[in-house]
């Protein structure tokens, strides 16, 4: 085995890939939660709600402008290409000009809508991380085409300390929801710093290059109006909770959500970064040797996975009750419900990169676009007829009306594993329903969220 992942074909690059990506991803999250546990310490339950709605507006932002230059420089055979690759970074560097513009203009129509009259301050200066970010070098993106994840992952991390080492010491001195803004602001000038000063390779320059701007854009536009809809995915339960709960329930839904989302993260973070390449030097037409590891790889990430959804769906009340003191005890039974509806999202978590390694963004698109009508709908339908436990329910009904459309997409590129949906599907919605029916108390207890 050793000697398998000390090679560089692309099946052992691939496994260090996703080795790096995961610890990297689990040595993060214990970054996170150390800092989580300190700072619900030093900070009030309605600081967390505040900063669920800064990242709301900050993430819409984001992801409805994401044209998508790290799967176009991951897939694009001029990947490696000086001009191509300015012009992207030119490209990101404008985007993250606008955003920040972007933020100060929606600064008071936010506080407004949430009657959050702190955010009319907040917004502007949390949005200057998007304007930084813009300046990231794309020695990062070429470091994923080519899964060397190493140095990346290290980085990556030396910025994240930095930042919550600056949360943690202005929160112990102010009490203030400023602390996390702050922080997160100097977490975001280390990594960039520590980016261009650690990663090999040329520096980056502006540059207008027609052709690389028609490649990227012809790519990119079907990754942008799908990552539009990945931002309801993503961060539509919390802009709708916003107008729902008080900020300290919003804030207290925001900690189960932050334990909850681990696995999906995670498996987005592997994903995003190794199937791209994997899939796009394995074709359907490889030979069947190349193709039984890729299944294997397949099988070893979805089996990885679900057996974190498990561990939450099992332990997430027992867990929140040892890490957080009792004004957050309800937030257990929010990482049951969101681990549960993650069972199915799991199982298809490794198909839809088949199509962006192909350059068939489009059909992508069209998936992103019914799983987010399907998913929002079902949120609202639910959270209207049962509160916030109905909504919850929700999100795993629409996990399993979308997985047909992603079989779909996976047979269109030869993907689609019938046995590896049948093991796991059976696995996880067995255990599954008993995990349900020994946190039904946990669950009946989110009732009470959004009450007068």
């Amino acid at each position: 085995m050793l000697q398998r992942l000390g090679g560089q074909g692309i099946f052992a690059r691939a496994a260090r890939g996703a080795g790096v990506t995961a610890a990297g991803f689990a040595a993060a999250q214990a970054l996170r939660l150390g800092a989580n546990l300190v700072l619900t310490r030093l900070l009030f339950p309605e600081a967390f709600g505040l900063l669920a709605l800064v990242t709301v507006v900050l993430a819409g932002l984001t992801m409805l402008s994401d044209i998508g230059l790290g799967p176009s420089i991951a897939q694009s055979p001029r990947g490696d290409d000086p001009d191509f690759l300015d012009t992207a970074w030119t490209i990101q560097a404008l985007r993250g000009a606008l955003l920040w513009l972007a933020a100060c203009a929606l600064a008071l129509p936010a506080a407004a809508f949430y009657g959050a009259p702190e955010l009319a301050l907040l917004l502007p200066a949390a949005g200057l991380s998007l304007l930084i970010a813009g300046f990231a070098p794309t020695r990062i993106e070429t470091a994923a085409r080519h899964l060397r994840l190493g140095r990346v992952t290290a980085l990556e991390l030396a910025a994240q300390a930095v930042g919550i080492g600056a949360m943690v010491a202005l929160a112990a001195a102010t009490g203030s929801v400023w602390a996390l803004v702050v922080g997160g602001l100097v977490g975001a000038v280390a990594r960039l710093w520590l980016m261009h000063r650690a990663l090999p390779g040329a520096a980056n320059r502006f540059r207008w290059e027609r052709a690389a701007v028609r490649e990227l854009v012809r790519f990119g536009k079907w990754i942008f109006l799908s990552t539009m809809l990945a931002f309801l995915i993503a961060q539509g339960d919390k802009a709708i909770l916003g107008r729902f709960l008080s900020l300290a329930e919003l804030g207290v839904y925001n900690i189960g959500w932050f334990l909850a989302s681990v696995p999906a993260l995670l498996g987005g973070a592997v994903v995003g970064r190794v199937l791209i390449p994997l899939y796009r030097e394995t074709p359907p037409d490889a030979p069947s040797a190349a193709q039984r590891r890729l299944r294997l790889l397949r099988a070893g990430l979805t089996g990885g996975l679900m057996a974190l959804v498990l561990l939450f769906a099992f332990g997430g009340v027992p867990l929140v009750g040892l890490l957080y003191d009792p004004r957050y005890q309800a937030a257990g039974g929010v990482v049951v419900a969101i681990a549960l509806a993650q069972i199915v999202q799991v199982i298809g978590l490794t198909y839809d990169q088949a199509a962006l390694a192909a350059g068939d963004s489009r059909r992508f698109f069209l998936l992103f676009a019914a799983r987010a009508g399907v998913q929002v709908g079902l949120f609202l339908a639910g959270l209207v007829l049962g509160g916030l436990p109905g909504a919850l329910v929700a999100q795993g009904l629409a996990m399993l009306v979308v997985h047909p459309l992603i079989v779909w997409l996976a047979r269109v590129h030869r993907v689609w594993d019938p046995l590896h949906d049948a093991v796991f599907g059976a696995v996880g919605l067995s255990l599954g329903g008993l995990a349900l029916w020994l946190n039904l108390p946990a669950l009946r207890g989110l009732a009470a969220f959004g009450a007068p």
